[in-house]
C-alpha cells in the first residue's frame, strides 16, 4: 500500500497559515448565502475573494482581520450579522472551532477534510456539522504569487458549516478558473 506522502508531509503551523482562497472556491458556498444576510468575514483583507464575491452577491460584509487590530477571539462586530464564511488560519482551527460554536450563528469555513476528526473537535461536531466538499482539492495563493493559485495541494479541504446548508452533506464539483487577488484595487465590505 502506498502512502500519501504530500498528505504525512504537509505542515499546519504559523508559517504557513498565510494562504489565501481563490475565487473559485467562494463560489460553491455563495449560492447558499441569502441576498440580504449581513456576513462577517472574521479573517479577511478588503481585497479578500471572500470580500468580493459576498459584495457581488449583493450581501452587506463586515471584514475584520489581525492587521486593523480586530482579533477574532476577543472581537466581535458590533453591527447585526447573520452568518460568518471565511478561511480562517489552520494552524488555530480547534480554537476557531470553539469560538464559532460560542457565537451561535450559521457558519462556513474553509479547512482542511482530516479536520473532521479529532477528540478536541467531537465535542464541537456532535452538536451539529455539515459539509460542503468538492471532487477536486482547492489551489491557494500565497503572498509570493497573488495572480495564480498554488494547484497540487497536499491536503483535500472542504467547508464546515452549521445551520447554513440544506444538508448534512453536499459534494460539487469544483470549477477552476484563474482570477487574481488584486490588493490594490479592493471593492465593497466594512
Amino acid at each position: 500500500m502506498s502512502n500519501n506522502v504530500g498528505y504525512l508531509s504537509s505542515k499546519s503551523n504559523a508559517d504557513t497559515d498565510e494562504n489565501y482562497t481563490p475565487f473559485y472556491a467562494v463560489d460553491p458556498i455563495i449560492k447558499y448565502i441569502p441576498h440580504n444576510w449581513t456576513v462577517w468575514c472574521p479573517f479577511d483583507e478588503m481585497w479578500s475573494a471572500y470580500v468580493q464575491q459576498l459584495v457581488w452577491n449583493g450581501n452587506t460584509v463586515i471584514r475584520s482581520h489581525l492587521n486593523d487590530g480586530k482579533d477574532f477571539f476577543t472581537y466581535e462586530p458590533e453591527q447585526h450579522y447573520d452568518c460568518i464564511i471565511s478561511n480562517p488560519p489552520f494552524s488555530i482551527k480547534d480554537k476557531i472551532l470553539e469560538r464559532l460554536y460560542e457565537l451561535d450563528k450559521p457558519f462556513a469555513i474553509l479547512l482542511p477534510m482530516n479536520s473532521l476528526q479529532g477528540v478536541s473537535r467531537y465535542k464541537y461536531f456532535k452538536q451539529g456539522i455539515q459539509l460542503l466538499s468538492f471532487d477536486q482539492r482547492v489551489g491557494f495563493h500565497n503572498p509570493s504569487d497573488m495572480r495564480n493559485p498554488v494547484e497540487g495541494s497536499p491536503f483535500a479541504s472542504a467547508y464546515f458549516c452549521r445551520n447554513l446548508l440544506p444538508s448534512d452533506l453536499i459534494v460539487e464539483e469544483l470549477h477552476k478558473y484563474s482570477r487574481n487577488l488584486d490588493i490594490f484595487r479592493p471593492i465593497g465590505g466594512r
